[in-house]
């Protein structure tokens, strides 16, 4: 098996050191080389063409967001961003996503070395899903402790006579790599009087807010990062807050958001499979449920739970995903009731939220 090819760009020399080193201690990936700006990183793409670019948010000579733009305008090819952990890195990273980028990991602000190493498998993993990936244009060390898998039991049990109140319509959506800008092109595309929507995106909890912020900037609902007690109501979308685990519970006269501080569950906090189980318990076939695209299977058992409660499920299809492991899962364990392309969600999961609570057959559409 050939190993991956990834060109590293940081203007610290240390960064760059420290991230080469933690890279090639995966057996399936070769530092090609690396760069301290755009423009030597443009002349080393040309010379030793990498599977994969790490490319820093803040850059000399050339800021990363227009290096970004320019490079997946030209050559598209997988990008996978380094972010600080602060309001400012968030918003660039939320830019870049949005440009192309396939996903992106937070730089330490102190003890690199120290943080670095903890993070290495996640980030080995992460420019391994990069290179399998399809880049598209704008319009592991093997020696460190892996924290055990948890399922959705860790935070709630499942129930077996899932329950619907009141008969009004919830949508939920769940993703991970990719799924920032997924879910921006689905909630883009609501009506300021859809259904409430309730998101599990997989996100660190300094990047939540702003990921609210900037979905309700651009979208007709109102957007927000999910508060405990929180009411669900008609027009609003709820992300689930970085971090922290988002239910849906019943409180005796109306729906409103939990959040749980819990294990994680399949490795996430928040996890998809955690919100789906709640909606199958307190929402049940009353449920509009999407998978959308991700890396792993985090919501493929919770979206079956919800089949098996009546509530109809679709899932993003493979040619749109930026990876197609999530909603793949999903589809091969029959989870889904639909796939459909990410430009065609939006409209079906509308028009299922306006049918009466009723079961669906498979199909492919």
């Amino acid at each position: 098996m050939e190993k991956v090819r990834v060109l590293v760009v940081d203007d610290s020399a240390l960064v760059r050191k420290l991230l080469s080193a933690m890279l090639e201690s995966d057996p399936g990936i070769e530092v090609v080389g690396s760069a301290a700006d755009p423009l030597i990183a443009r002349d080393k793409i040309k010379l030793l063409n990498p599977d994969v670019l790490t490319l820093d948010v803040e850059m000399p000579r050339m800021d990363g967001l227009t290096f970004l733009e320019n490079l997946m305008r030209l050559r598209p090819m997988p990008v996978v961003m380094v972010s600080s952990l602060t309001e400012r890195g968030a918003e660039v990273t939320l830019r870049a996503l949005e440009l192309g980028a396939v996903d992106f990991f937070t730089k330490p602000s102190s003890d690199l070395a120290s943080s670095f190493a903890e993070s290495a498998q996640d980030i080995c993993a992460k420019v391994k899903l990069a290179a399998m990936s399809k880049p598209r244009a704008y319009t592991a060390v093997q020696t460190l402790d892996v924290p055990p898998r948890l399922s959705a039991d860790a935070v709630l049990p499942r129930v077996t006579t899932p329950g619907s109140r009141g008969g009004s319509r919830i949508i939920a959506i769940g993703a991970s790599t990719g799924g920032t800008e997924a879910i921006r092109v689905v909630l883009a595309a609501m009506p300021p009087d859809a259904p409430p929507i309730v998101i599990t995106q997989h996100i660190p909890a300094a990047f939540s807010g702003p990921f609210a912020a900037r979905m309700d900037h651009c979208c007709a609902m109102r957007v927000c990062e999910a508060r405990d007690g929180q009411p669900i109501q008609p027009g609003h979308a709820y992300i689930a807050p970085g971090g922290q685990h988002l239910l849906v519970i019943w409180d005796g006269a109306k729906h409103v958001c939990r959040l749980h501080d819990g294990p994680q569950v399949n490795r996430h906090k928040p996890s998809v499979d955690v919100l789906f189980r709640s909606m199958a318990a307190n929402v049940g076939a009353s449920t509009v449920a999407a998978l959308l695209t991700g890396m792993g299977d985090d919501g493929a058992r919770g979206l079956l739970e919800l089949r098996d409660a009546g509530a109809p499920t679709l899932v993003q299809d493979e040619a749109s995903s930026v990876v197609w492991g999530m909603p793949g899962a999903a589809w091969k364990m029959g989870a889904a009731n639909e796939m459909l392309p990410l430009q065609r969600i939006a409209a079906r999961l509308l028009l299922l939220a306006q049918q009466p609570t009723a079961g669906a057959s498979r199909a492919v559409s």
